[in-house]
């Protein structure tokens, strides 16, 4: 398959208009999506809406977002938490041979590309997402080995991922997903774990904002822009930073062994575009929950946009992932 262009538009879809669109003065982009970037232009696609028929829920990804943050997300990602996976059965025996494995709000599949390669044994992997034509991107370029040879292969579910069931998750060994939790309720959390608790499979929750951004060099409004972009990102009773915690709450009173490890993007000047994005939907968001910063932030996003270009700058934005095992009550590492 030719190289994905992130520009490119699928044929034979219609784009799903952003309900938040509209200029936003310090980002200069349309729709801004809290902790994913900037949904880029009005009528831009989006990926994974959460809760079926909700027309006032803004879309949370863009692709060409999903495309930006692959190579950050990779190298960002915990690998450490790998390890009991490694040595953990695949699951009782009336489950099927090797590793099931469901990648809730897949996008175009970048959990699946950077985690089937690094597990041993055969894996079939159950791709979720309301969007269909990133399943399709996600299917066809899924990986097909294992770390070991074995082979890996994969189906694809339209769906509802804020409806989770244990019934749904039947026969799953394991539960991944990226940069969900923080765009989740605290009741739908408690839904997620009872679904993975309720099959008795793990999960594997990675890259959830931690809600810690640090910039080099500094800027007296770095916090002030931090502390407003956190309290949009729990607007309308969504976790954002609080994520976390709330779900390793969830996890261990339903009896889940809980462990949790860093996993910031360390962004310098090779990673510029993405920087550049990500701090124009950062600075946006900031000001939408905060509209009187506007002045100073339209200030602020410009300086730092040029100290980017120069490849001056340097941000640390923190996030957390986290794995939890089921059938063995614990705390969390």
């Amino acid at each position: 398959m030719p190289p994905h262009d992130p520009n490119a538009r699928p044929t034979g879809t219609s784009a799903a208009p952003d309900p938040r669109s509209g200029e936003s003065g310090a980002s200069g982009a349309a729709g801004i999506v809290a902790g994913a970037g900037p949904v880029g232009r009005p009528g831009e696609r989006a990926t994974v809406r959460l809760r079926d028929g909700d027309t006032e829920e803004p879309p949370r990804y863009a692709p060409e977002w999903l495309q930006l943050r692959q190579g950050a997300d990779a190298a960002a990602r915990a690998e450490e938490l790998l390890e009991p996976l490694r040595n953990r059965p695949a699951g009782p025996p009336d489950r099927p041979a090797g590793l099931v494995v469901h990648d809730l709000g897949c996008g175009t599949g970048s959990m699946g590309r950077w985690l089937a390669p690094r597990l041993d044994g055969a894996q079939h992997w159950v791709l979720h997402d309301r969007d269909p034509y990133l399943l399709h991107f996600a299917a066809v370029a899924a990986p097909r080995s294992a770390a070991d040879g074995s082979h890996v292969t994969v189906e694809t579910r339209r769906g509802d991922v804020g409806r989770l069931t244990p019934d749904a998750l039947a026969g799953a060994s394991l539960v991944t997903a990226s940069a969900l939790l923080d765009v989740l309720t605290r009741e739908e959390v408690g839904a997620l774990a009872d679904a993975c608790t309720g099959a008795g499979c793990a999960a594997l929750l990675t890259l959830s904002v931690a809600g810690r951004v640090e910039l080099t060099p500094p800027d007296p409004l770095d916090t002030e822009i931090a502390e407003a972009f956190n309290a949009h990102q729990r607007r309308n009773g969504l976790l954002g930073p609080d994520a976390v915690a709330v779900t390793c709450e969830a996890f261990e009173e339903r009896g889940a062994t809980v462990r949790v490890a860093a996993s910031p993007w360390l962004l310098g000047p090779d990673q510029a575009a993405l920087t550049e994005q990500w701090l124009r939907g950062w600075v946006g968001a900031a000001v939408e929950q905060r509209p009187e910063l506007r002045e100073r932030a339209d200030r602020y996003l410009r300086d730092r946009l040029a100290a980017c270009a120069a490849g001056e700058l340097r941000a640390v934005v923190h996030h957390s992932d986290l794995l939890a095992l089921p059938g063995a009550a614990g705390g969390t590492s």
